[in-house]
């Protein structure tokens, strides 16, 4: 391993957690208890649901349970992309026209700002900068994708959206080989685990009840059973994502996928000075197996993709540690971009897993015979989706319970959405791997050859996975 990263923190749930702490834990549930909702999960679309019903409804009495402490999964562990990206967008445009796929956007659009609005109210600093999302491409095929996907963009709404040859790229920022890039104004660089603390607070002080170190076995209607005792409410709302298939019943719906990051040590002036990047923005590419980053608030750089894409039976982590071949690979990345980083040091890894529906679809539900209720499989998009799917259960709750009415947010054509399960192992196992490693030999073709077309392996593996 390269001496740059051979002393890096590897795990420790994330760099956002070593960076800011880790929480004090709340009390877990001290036996059986009752609520009008009570929320399974304290993540993103847990908090934010609780944060928007109890705005709401006040007198509503709403109770969050959550396996470990408010953050621990994704909402801990993301690359701090604040976004207005939603998965399965195209196939909404397919199922229900386009026009409702263009509405879904235009919400995820309103959801960035959204967001950011609420921590100003709230007055908690999530180190929040509104730069945008710069995409970019470095090979030909990879500037065919991006002009297609730039195309597209426009055809759902985004009339702000830019488009740069290789000269404008290079002006915002210097990635080597770049010979293109799209942006879009509705992104912004957050700091996950001040935004998951903040609003936690929040919500508390709302006065809504949350139970950390409880975790959830079972969700059946009206109950949440844990070992600690059975929380009894008319909707029982199932927020968790990567972390389903660890309830009874739920073990093939949402595919737990891996995904790993490191942070770097701070750079010098003369170092941002060789990358640019003055604005900011958050930085992905058109690789299959694709990139993410952003300039942190203190000055490095956090950089993700996947490394072991699955675990085999569904498995989670428990702390973030990242194997030591993926967090190279990872900074092979990195220096690949910006060749006068070489030396620079890696200070953290770290790993967590996204929910990823079998059809790559992000999803929000309330079965009203039962009162259950679901929001996820944002693959990967959920730092901003699960905003919204939030503020669309609270409308489907009011609109159960007498409370409210149809809005254009339950009218949105990710509600209501069904997906098949995903295969059982070993099939899973077996077809995830694959796919992967069909992505990463379509990446290593692309950059060797002049062709503008997009490898076959990639095609196909796409078609195969549900994706397009």
């Amino acid at each position: 391993m390269s001496s740059s990263v051979s002393d890096a923190v590897n795990g420790g749930i994330s760099f956002w957690y070593a960076d800011d702490g880790l929480p004090a834990a709340r009390e877990p549930l001290g036996g059986d208890a009752s609520a009008d909702v009570v929320i399974v999960g304290g993540g993103y679309t847990g908090l934010w649901t609780a944060y928007y019903l109890k705005q709401a409804v006040p007198f509503l009495r709403i109770t969050v349970l959550e396996q470990k402490f408010c953050g621990y999964g994704a909402s801990g562990r993301n690359g701090g992309w604040l976004y207005n990206g939603i998965a399965g967008r195209d196939r909404y445009a397919k199922l229900h026209g386009h026009e409702a796929a263009v509405r879904l956007q235009r919400a995820m659009n309103d959801t960035v700002d959204e967001v950011i609005r609420v921590a100003a109210a709230e007055g908690f600093d999530a180190g929040i900068h509104k730069g945008g999302v710069l995409e970019v491409a470095r090979t030909p095929s990879q500037l065919a994708r991006l002009k297609e996907f730039h195309a597209q963009e426009l055809a759902f709404g985004e009339k702000d959206r830019e488009l740069y040859d290789a000269r404008r790229t290079a002006e915002r920022i210097k990635v080597a080989d770049a010979v293109g890039s799209t942006w879009t104004p509705h992104g912004a660089r957050v700091h996950p685990v001040k935004l998951v603390k903040g609003l936690a607070a929040a919500v508390e002080a709302l006065g809504v009840t949350i139970h950390e170190l409880t975790p959830v076995t079972e969700i059946r209607p009206k109950h949440a059973v844990t070992p600690y005792g059975t929380v009894r409410a008319p909707y029982v709302l199932r927020c968790t994502e990567g972390f389903t298939a660890n309830l009874k019943g739920q073990h093939r719906t949402w595919l737990p996928m891996n995904s790993s990051m490191i942070a770097t040590e701070p750079l010098t002036d003369e170092q941002w000075e060789s990358v640019g990047w003055d604005g900011r923005e958050t930085l992905g590419d058109m690789a299959h197996a694709y990139m993410y980053a952003q300039r942190t608030a203190d000055g490095r750089i956090a950089l993700g993709g996947r490394g072991v894409p699955y675990r085999f039976g569904s498995r989670t982590d428990n702390d973030g540690r990242t194997q030591p071949e993926t967090v190279e690979a990872l900074r092979e990345i990195l220096v690949g971009f910006f060749p006068s980083l070489a030396g620079v040091r890696v200070e953290h890894a770290w790993s967590g897993v996204l929910g990823v529906p079998r059809d790559w679809c992000a999803t929000v539900t309330l079965d009203r015979t039962s009162g259950l209720g679901w929001a996820g499989g944002y693959v990967g998009s959920g730092v901003a989706t699960a905003n919204l799917a939030a503020r669309t259960l609270r409308d489907l709750v009011q609109i159960d319970s007498g409370q409210g009415v149809r809005t254009e947010l339950t009218d949105l054509p990710w509600v209501g959405h069904k997906v098949r399960k995903w295969e059982p192992e070993p099939l899973r196992w077996l077809g995830v791997h694959g796919l992967y490693a069909a992505y990463r030999a379509a990446d290593r073709r692309e950059s060797s050859t002049p062709s503008a077309e997009s490898s076959r392996a990639a095609r196909v593996a796409d078609r195969i996975s549900g994706r397009h």
